[in-house]
């Protein structure tokens, strides 16, 4: 096992009811100012907004509603949600909501905190980071786990840039997991986060540590469960056990613990980023799309590793190392369309790429050639643009 420090301060509230408990963790907190941060009309629509502001108001707790939160959260709307915070002097900002509000409110949280900086600064490293507001969460789709994470991902679209910010001053102070909230999403949200959950998982599974032999196993576990609840919750999302998995599984995935003592590869993450911010695809699908031209290109570097992913995680019995690795890639690639996920340009709705574009993007992720990503096969401008062939079918 190698050497890590970890610590993950979010207290967590999970279980069927869990969101009744919200008010009075703000009040045990000594916050009497709140603002809190929503997607698009779903939360006001189902009346969690509506309760949620009702029992802050009956506990004492002054509270404003910033909603409007989109999938690949705005920065523009992040700056609004600053000048909101900063106009009620807010103490704390809770997200109601999933991945896209969460992430906008760790941005108001950062920028409240820090008025004199604009908040792009933070999340191109411009400027450090070294004081927030406590965010709260009350969740609503398993997917993104940034109710546990040190992430938070922004948009400009002005530039069309899709930056990811990493930090102690994400992670949310506390988090309100009632699994009952998440029984209405639509089937398409469920499948994007099933994708997401898995991502986050192998993203620190193929690292180039070959020695951590429980944070192995617990990676292992959580990505056949994901698999096999997965399922069960496309074919029917109020599948109420089904669901509470996916969102425990969800928080786990992205708060550090199935990568501990290994080095993050996220390269996957890296290529969608860069069409989620230049089509304005789906987080999710961006990934389902790109994962497989991914996984064909770094299979070379270390097949016993996708064979051992294979026989844990999907049940592959093949004793050759390079058949079990192929197999597994096919499998994963395989599971994703089995739930209706691209894999591949066509099917994220993007259309085929002319080399130009494709290069285009690649340089693109190189931020113009300034940084290479990935750790388990560091991949430079070249190796980007090749993985971008091949899933550009």
């Amino acid at each position: 096992m190698r050497s890590f420090e970890y610590w993950v301060p979010t207290r967590i509230l999970f279980g069927e009811g869990a969101e009744e408990k919200t008010a009075e963790e703000v009040r045990r907190l000594g916050a009497q100012r709140v603002l809190i941060v929503s997607g698009g009309s779903s939360a006001r629509r189902s009346g969690l907004l509506d309760r949620i502001e009702a029992q802050l108001r009956q506990a004492g707790i002054t509270c404003e509603t910033f909603e409007g939160a989109q999938p690949n959260p705005r920065l523009d709307h992040a700056r609004e949600g600053v000048r909101r915070a900063i106009a009620m002097d807010a103490q704390l900002i809770l997200a109601v909501g999933g991945g896209s509000a969460i992430d906008t409110a760790k941005g108001i949280a950062h920028g409240a905190a820090n008025p004199e900086t604009d908040i792009w600064e933070f999340w191109t490293g411009r400027a450090p980071l070294e004081k927030s507001l406590p965010v709260g969460v009350v969740l609503t789709i398993s997917a993104a786990g940034s109710e546990t994470s040190d992430s938070s991902v922004l948009t400009d679209t002005a530039s069309g840039q899709k930056r990811g910010l990493s930090s102690p001053f994400n992670r949310p102070i506390f988090a309100v997991m009632d699994p009952a909230l998440t029984l209405t999403l639509p089937v398409w949200q469920v499948k994007c986060g099933v994708v997401d959950i898995m991502m986050h998982t192998m993203d620190r599974y193929f690292n180039p540590a070959q020695d951590n032999q429980l944070t192995d196993a617990i990676a292992e576990a959580l990505l056949r469960t994901v698999i096999r609840c997965g399922r069960e919750a496309v074919a029917d999302p109020t599948n109420y056990a089904a669901m509470s998995e996916l969102m425990w599984a969800g928080s786990l995935s992205h708060n550090g613990l199935t990568g501990l003592g290994g080095v993050k590869d996220f390269a996957p993450h890296q290529l969608g980023h860069e069409l989620s911010a230049r089509f304005d695809v789906s987080h999710g699908a961006s990934l389902a799309a790109v994962w497989g031209g991914w996984a064909d290109f770094c299979l070379p570097q270390d097949p016993a590793r996708f064979a051992r992913f294979g026989r844990e995680v999907w049940g592959i019995a093949e004793t050759d190392e390079l058949s079990a690795a192929k197999q597994a890639i096919a499998a994963t690639v395989g599971y994703f369309a089995e739930i209706g996920m691209p894999t591949g340009f066509s099917e994220l709705g993007i259309g085929l790429q002319s080399e130009e574009q494709l290069a285009e993007m690649a340089r693109a992720v190189t931020f113009g050639g300034a940084r290479k990503i990935g750790s388990f096969v560091v991949l430079g401008e070249e190796e980007i643009l090749e993985i971008y062939r091949r899933c550009n079918h």
